[in-house]
């Protein structure tokens, strides 16, 4: 375990977890942990390393924006993975593109109203390069990939919100004395900071740097080398969302926010075991799912509504379980598990 940053903002040593999931099974697949100071970029090398030792045919990842990188994404091309990622719009290939069509996307024509957000979409060249060893030389050329933009409005209020609450606490901290050292690279983006013996502190917004930002309110774009539509790109996005809910699930229902052990071994052992838990778990969650259990349950009341149901035994005698209601035994047969007398 190394220090690193994490959301909870402690002070702890903390580790990274890797998770893999099936995307038509919703089931974890692999997992492993990783030092709280390794970033998400260098996290992909390893795993296309071990994707390849594992011999897992038909890959398809969906990574994030942390993940990406110019390295990265040659990495998944050197191996033919099949793969969609999230993209910053500052990067210069987002912001040729938002530049073209950033007046016409929020028009109706590129509304789609069960998604209820603009979209479209862009064939690309990407600059490909391979390092071959054998022939000591870098391989160059092009590879062609879909770039998708996308503008939502919802989206747009909720990060001006935010930004202005961002400014809103930059300006609190400068004038209160009580600078931040994390966020002197915001003042000096910010704002030009005066301070004389008859006016005291002057704080003048830097405008032009808050309109780069502000021009890009409710964009955002997703890159790929096989999706070609942006409404089916951004559907298998959001299937990323399964890894989020399982995350949230260690950390909540399985006791994986703090750990608790006192050497790397126990913890070796923790999470495998709690890997194996969320295993029930996603297959319990992807039951409910295709049994249409999450109109009368949530998972927490079904667990709730099984976790009462007693089971015994005796010495020299076969195993017996307590008295059932008839919506535990409907479960049970949902769950095709067999009744014991």
């Amino acid at each position: 375990m190394k220090y690193g940053k994490n959301k909870e903002h402690d002070a702890l040593p903390q580790i990274n977890l890797a998770l893999l999931y099936g995307e038509s099974s919703r089931l974890p697949v692999y997992y492993r942990s990783l030092p709280g100071n390794i970033s998400d970029v260098t996290t992909v090398k390893r795993l296309i390393d071990e994707l390849s030792y594992l011999s897992i045919e038909k890959v398809k990842l969906i990574l994030d924006r942390g993940f990406y990188s110019e390295e990265n994404v040659n990495g998944l091309l050197s191996h033919h993975y099949k793969f969609l990622i999230s993209v910053k719009t500052s990067l210069r290939l987002v912001q040729t593109m938002l530049d073209e069509v950033r007046e016409s996307l929020p028009t109706r024509q590129y509304y789609n109203s069960n998604f209820r957000l603009y979209c479209t979409s862009r064939t690309i060249a990407w600059p490909y390069e391979e390092y071959k060893p054998r022939l000591g030389a870098v391989e160059s050329g092009t590879r062609r990939m879909y770039l998708h933009l996308y503008y939502d409005d919802e989206r747009a209020m909720e990060e001006r919100a935010a930004f202005n609450i961002l400014l809103d606490s930059l300006e609190a901290e400068l004038r209160e004395g009580i600078r931040n050292p994390e966020h002197e690279t915001l003042y000096q983006k910010y704002y030009e900071v005066t301070q004389t013996p008859v006016r005291g502190l002057t704080l003048n917004p830097k405008q032009e740097a808050i309109d780069k930002v502000e021009r890009n309110y409710g964009y955002f774009g997703l890159l790929s080398n096989d999706s070609k539509d942006p409404l089916e790109a951004l559907r298998i996005y959001r299937t990323k969302d399964l890894v989020e809910k399982a995350i949230a699930n260690l950390k909540e229902r399985l006791s994986a926010r703090r750990e608790g052990v006192s050497s790397e071994s126990h913890l070796s052992g923790k999470l495998f075991v709690q890997f194996i838990a969320l295993m029930y778990l996603s297959y319990i969650d992807k039951l409910m799912h295709d049994q249409d259990l999450y109109k009368s349950y949530t998972l927490t009341k079904l667990l709730d509504e099984l976790d009462v149901i007693e089971c015994y035994t005796y010495p020299g005698h076969t195993e017996k379980i307590g008295e059932m209601t008839k919506k535990q035994k409907q479960l049970y047969e949902v769950f095709g598990v067999p009744l014991l007398a």
